[in-house]
C-alpha cells in the first residue's frame, strides 16, 4: 500500500506498521456486549450444524432399516432430555452468579483503589469469556430442547439430537472449568498487588510504542496554513486512527499537527489539527480519524498509568484508609516507568508515510510533565508517612542515576522540595533523620 504508515520503535531502530484497526479493537475490548453477542452468534450456528448432523444420522438409519438402532437412540434421547432442560435452568444461576461477583468486586476495587481501575474488569478477558460461554450453553441448551420429537416410530422420526446433547455436555465441562478460572481471576484483581502491576504492564505498553527519534522541529513542517476544529461531541480524546490520518495528510500533500494531547478535554469548535505545507484535507477524509468518549484509555495515552497509579497512591495516603504500604507499591511502579522512558525522547511522535515524509505529528508528555504526575501529588501528602518518604527518597535517587543529565533537574526539584516539606512538617531531629533516610521498601 503506497499510504502506508511506519513508526520506529524503540530499541532497534527497526520500523513496524500499525495495526489498521487498533482503535477499534481496543474500543471492543472496552465493551461487554461484543463478546457475548458473537458467542451466541456461534451457538446458535453451531447448533444449527449439529442439528444438521443429527438429521442427516437419522436419514442414514432409516435408509439403512436400523430401525432398532434408532429406536434405542430414541429412548435414549428422552432421558437425555430431562438432563438438556436442567442445564438451562442451572446456567441462568450461573450467570446471575458471575454477575453478582463482577458487580462486588467492581464495587471493591472502585472503593478501595480509584473509580478509574474499573476498566481493568471490564476489560478482563476471562470475565468476558465466562460470561459468553455461559450465556452460549443456556442458548445452545434451548435450542436443543426444541430438537427434541414426540414422535416415537423410528420410521417417521425425522431427528434424535444425540449431537446436539454432547455438544451440550461439553459445552457445561467447559463452563465449570472457566467457573473456576473466573473466581481465581476476580479474587486476584481484589488484590492491590496485582491490580497495580496491570496498570504497570499496560502502561510499558503504550511506552514501548513510541519512537526513539528527536523530537520534530515544527519549523520543518512548513507554514501553518489552516487549523481543522472538533466538530463532533464533547469528551476525551480518547486515541487516534494513526494510519487514516497519514492518509489523509499524504494524499493532501500536508502535514497534520494534532493540538490536543490523548486525555485532554475536547469541546466542539476547539481547534484540532493544524495543516501544514497546503490547504487541508476534507472532512470527508478525516471523517473517523480521532475518537472521543467520557474517560481515558491507555491504547495511546502515555500517562494515563501513571494518573491510576497516583490516584492508588493518594487514596492509600488519604485518612480514611491510611495504608502507606499501598502507596509504596504505586510508588515501586511509578519508578520503574520513569526508568523505562527516562532515556527516550518524548515531547511529540512524528508519523511518516511509506516514503519517510512526516505526516502527522503527535504531541505526548515529555520528561517534566511525567515525573510531576507520577510524582508531585504523592510528595505533596508523603511527609507524615516515613515509610513513603524514604521510598520516595530511594526511587528519586535510583532515577538520578539512570536518566541522563540534562533530565535531572525535575527530580533533583522534587527531592529537594520532599526534604523541605519533611524539615517543615517533623519537629524531632531524630524523626527527621529517619525519614530522610533512603529506602526502597519504605521501613524495610
Amino acid at each position: 500500500m503506497s499510504d502506508g504508515l511506519l513508526t520506529v520503535m524503540p530499541g532497534d531502530g527497526r520500523a513496524r506498521r500499525p495495526r489498521m484497526l487498533s482503535p477499534l479493537r481496543e474500543h471492543l475490548r472496552d465493551t461487554m456486549w461484543f463478546a457475548p453477542t458473537a458467542g451466541l452468534v456461534g451457538a446458535l450456528l453451531l447448533w444449527w450444524g449439529a442439528a444438521e448432523l443429527d438429521t442427516e444420522l437419522v436419514r442414514l438409519l432409516q435408509d439403512e432399516e436400523e430401525y432398532d438402532t434408532l429406536g434405542d437412540l430414541n429412548r435414549l434421547a428422552e432421558d437425555v432430555k430431562v438432563v438438556i432442560s436442567t442445564i438451562g435452568s442451572a446456567m441462568m444461576t450461573f450467570i446471575g452468579v458471575v454477575f453478582s461477583i463482577s458487580l462486588v468486586a467492581v464495587q471493591m476495587a472502585s472503593g478501595q483503589f480509584s473509580p478509574r481501575v474499573v476498566r481493568l474488569y471490564v476489560r478482563s478477558r476471562i470475565t468476558k469469556l465466562t460470561l459468553t460461554v455461559f450465556l452460549a450453553t443456556f442458548l445452545f441448551s434451548l435450542m436443543t430442547l426444541t430438537s427434541f420429537e414426540s414422535e416415537q416410530d423410528p420410521r417417521l422420526v425425522s431427528n434424535v439430537p444425540l449431537a446436539e446433547a454432547v455438544l451440550a455436555f461439553l459445552m457445561v465441562l467447559l463452563s465449570l472449568l472457566l467457573f473456576i478460572a473466573y473466581v481465581n481471576g476476580t479474587l486476584r484483581m481484589m488484590r492491590v498487588g496485582f491490580v497495580i502491576d496491570r496498570i504497570a504492564r499496560d502502561s510499558f505498553r503504550v511506552a514501548v510504542r513510541h519512537p526513539a527519534e528527536q523530537e520534530p522541529d515544527h519549523g520543518r513542517l512548513g507554514p501553518e496554513t489552516a487549523r481543522i476544529t472538533h466538530e463532533g461531541r464533547a469528551g476525551v480524546l480518547r486515541d487516534v486512527n494513526i494510519a487514516r490520518a497519514v492518509r489523509a495528510a499524504r494524499r493532501q500533500g500536508v502535514v497534520l499537527r494534532l493540538l490536543p494531547r490523548i486525555g485532554d478535554f475536547v469541546v466542539p469548535g476547539m481547534p484540532l489539527f493544524a495543516v501544514h505545507g497546503g490547504p487541508p484535507p476534507g472532512r470527508h477524509a478525516l471523517r473517523y480519524t480521532v475518537h472521543v468518549g467520557v474517560e481515558r484509555t491507555f491504547h495511546q495515552d502515555l500517562g494515563f498509568g501513571l494518573r491510576q497509579l497516583s490516584d492508588i497512591a493518594l487514596r492509600a495516603l488519604s485518612t480514611s484508609v491510611n495504608d502507606p504500604t499501598t502507596a509504596v507499591q504505586a510508588l515501586d511502579r511509578i519508578v520503574q516507568f520513569l526508568a523505562s522512558v527516562a532515556g527516550h525522547p518524548l515531547g511529540a511522535l512524528r508519523h511518516r508515510d511509506r516514503r519517510g515524509d512526516v505526516r502527522l505529528v503527535q504531541p505526548v508528555p515529555d520528561w517534566e510533565d511525567l515525573v510531576d504526575l507520577g510524582l508531585a501529588e504523592i510528595r505533596c501528602c508523603a511527609a507524615d508517612h516515613p515509610q513513603v518518604t524514604r521510598r520516595m527518597l530511594a526511587g528519586l535517587d535510583d532515577l538520578l542515576l539512570l536518566a541522563p543529565e540534562a533530565r535531572r533537574a525535575p527530580l533533583v526539584r522534587h527531592r529537594a522540595l520532599l526534604e523541605q516539606a519533611v524539615e517543615r512538617l517533623v519537629p524531632e531531629p531524630a524523626d527527621r533523620a529517619f525519614a530522610l533516610l533512603p529506602d526502597r521498601q519504605g521501613i524495610g
